[in-house]
C-alpha cells in the first residue's frame, strides 16, 4: 500500500487525468479496473474517474510497485544557465524577453539549454520549484515563438496560473503584438490580412490559400506601418490568430517579405550578430481577466522597447 497527498498544483484535476500523468506506463484500461475494484481509493473511499481532486485529498494505492516512478526526478534543467531577461514577474507568472536563437522547448538536438530549462533553474534557485515536491506539475510556457524570433514569452509558475493563462489564450484574451522589418515601402499603411494557411510538414513551410481550403486553418493579421527608412518599413502586426509562420507568410503575400526571411522571399539580413527574420514579439496586453486569479492584470500592457532592429518605435539600423 502507498499513499499520496494532493498538493496545490495537483488540485482541480480529474482523477483520471492526474493518474495518467503520475503513472505514465499504466494502461488506461488497467487504471479504470483498479478504480473499479477499489485498488485506488480517494480519502479511504471508492472513487470515480471523474472525481475532481482537492488540496490535501489522500489517494491510497493497492497496486504493483512497478507503476510507481522509482527513477530519480530529472534535474537536467540545472545544466541550463540562469540567464533570463525578465520583463515582469509576480507570484503566478513570468514574462520573459526570449533572445533570438534560443529554443523555447527542447528539440531532438537538445543540449540542455532552452528557455523553459532556464525558467526551471531560476525558480529552483528561488525556492519556488522543486521536482521532488511535485506529482504532476512543472513550470510551463503558455505561448511559443520560433527559435529565430525573439520576444515576450509567458511562463506559468503554478497549476492555477497555467490553467487560467491557457484559457485566456484559447479565448484570445491576451493580445499579441509583433514588430517586423519588411522590405520596401507600403502603399497601404495599415490593413487586415485574412487567409487560410496550409502547412507542409516535410519542408516546414506554410502557404497562403483561400479560407476554407482543404487542410488549411483560418488566419488573420492586423498591420500598421509605424516607420520607414532606407527602403525598409517597420510594421506593427497584431495576431488575431496564432498560426505557424503567420506574419511571415502574410507580409510576403503583400510583397513585403520580412528582412532576412529567405524562406519566404526576403533577402539575407545580418545586423548586430543577428541572423534570420527581423521579427519580434514586443508587446502583450491582458484582457478578459476579471473573475480569474489574473484579475490584477486586467488591461495591463507589457512591452520591450529596444530590440535589435528598432528602438522606441523607430528603425534603428
Amino acid at each position: 500500500m502507498r499513499e499520496l497527498t494532493i498538493n496545490k498544483n495537483d488540485a482541480g484535476q480529474r482523477l483520471d487525468k492526474f493518474l495518467s500523468k503520475k503513472f505514465k506506463t499504466m494502461p488506461k484500461s488497467l487504471m479504470y479496473k483498479y478504480i473499479r475494484i477499489k485498488c485506488i481509493k480517494l480519502n479511504g473511499k471508492k472513487c470515480n474517474i471523474d472525481d475532481v481532486l482537492k488540496e490535501n485529498d489522500v489517494l491510497t494505492f493497492y497496486i504493483k510497485d512497478e507503476f510507481f516512478d522509482i527513477k530519480p526526478k530529472s534535474y537536467d534543467f540545472m545544466k541550463a544557465p540562469v540567464k533570463l531577461s525578465i520583463v515582469y514577474e509576480d507570484e503566478n507568472i513570468l514574462l520573459l524577453d526570449k533572445p533570438q536563437g534560443l529554443l523555447v522547448h527542447p528539440d531532438k538536438d537538445y543540449h540542455f539549454d532552452s528557455l523553459i530549462a532556464r525558467v526551471k533553474h531560476y525558480l529552483y534557485d528561488k525556492g519556488e520549484y522543486n521536482p521532488e515536491e511535485e506529482n504532476s506539475f512543472s513550470p510551463a510556457t503558455v505561448n511559443r515563438i520560433d527559435r529565430n524570433t525573439g520576444g515576450i514569452v509567458i511562463a506559468a509558475k503554478n497549476s492555477d496560473a497555467l490553467k487560467t493563462l491557457n484559457l485566456l489564450m484559447k479565448e484570445r484574451k491576451i493580445e499579441k503584438y509583433y514588430l517586423c522589418l519588411c522590405e520596401g515601402i507600403f502603399t497601404k499603411k495599415e490593413g487586415l490580412v485574412e487567409s487560410g494557411l496550409k502547412k507542409n510538414e516535410k519542408s516546414n513551410t506554410v502557404t497562403k490559400v483561400k479560407i476554407g481550403a482543404e487542410d488549411s486553418k483560418e488566419s488573420a493579421t492586423k498591420y500598421k506601418v509605424i516607420d520607414e527608412k532606407n527602403n525598409l518599413s517597420l510594421v506593427e502586426c497584431q495576431l488575431l490568430t496564432g498560426r505557424t509562420h503567420q506574419i511571415r507568410v502574410h507580409m510576403s503575400s503583400l510583397r513585403h517579405p520580412l528582412a532576412g526571411d529567405t524562406k519566404y522571399g526576403g533577402k539575407e539580413f545580418r545586423k548586430h550578430g543577428n541572423v534570420g527574420q527581423a521579427l519580434y514579439s514586443y508587446k502583450l496586453r491582458f484582457t478578459g481577466c476579471k473573475d480569474t486569479i489574473m484579475e490584477y492584470l486586467e488591461g495591463k500592457e507589457f512591452e520591450v522597447k529596444n530590440i535589435w532592429f528598432a528602438k522606441n518605435g523607430q528603425i534603428s539600423i
